[in-house]
């Protein structure tokens, strides 16, 4: 993933920097063209730069106490305009950062809801199962024993043989009745 990414992360700072090259080399000319734009915007970086780059300098040389000339307008002009142009090209850049990490940010919220979303879903469902099985297991609770179908079983076949056999069924006051018939007949 990372070695798919370099490249494009290439891709998108080259993208970048040509997209603001026009605006910085704009306000190049602009310094260029406008005193106060050269004098108010440009020269100060411009000097402080440069001092602090001399001064870096010289301090790695060795030299502590040297005195450091500022440069001439000309050039402080030119080094300002082109530090303004890169820190245009830098903030278009970090921008670009800030908006995609915010987007990415955003997804990532919204992705989060829909698993929360999706989770709640799940959970009203389990609920509603279970209580479907609540239900169930009183319907079994409240069917008759495994002992009282097999009675009932048992009586069934016993009438089933009789009815086969073509006698009655042998209940107590069917079996008095039927003999009660059958006599008088004699």
């Amino acid at each position: 993933m990372v070695v798919g990414a370099f490249p494009m992360a290439k891709l998108l700072y080259l993208g970048i920097r040509q997209v603001s090259k026009p605006l910085a080399n704009r306000i190049k000319e602009a310094a260029r063209r406008s005193e106060f734009f050269k004098t108010y915007i440009c020269l100060p970086p411009a000097q402080l730069y440069h001092w602090v780059e001399m001064r870096t300098k010289m301090r790695i040389m060795g030299f502590r106490g040297t005195v450091i000339k500022p440069l001439n307008e000309e050039a402080a002009a030119e080094l300002g305009a082109e530090l303004l142009g890169e820190a245009t090209i830098f903030i278009v850049g970090g921008s670009c950062l800030v908006l995609e990490y915010w987007r990415h940010q955003a997804q990532q919220r919204r992705k989060e809801e829909e698993q929360r979303a999706a989770w709640e879903a799940m959970r009203a469902e389990v609920g509603h199962l279970a209580l479907a099985l609540e239900a169930l297991q009183a319907q079994v609770q409240a069917a008759p024993s495994p002992g009282a179908l097999e009675e009932l079983q048992a009586e069934m076949r016993e009438v089933r043989t009789q009815l086969r056999a073509g006698d009655p069924p042998s209940t107590p006051g069917a079996s008095s009745t039927s003999q009660a018939v059958s006599s008088p007949k004699k």
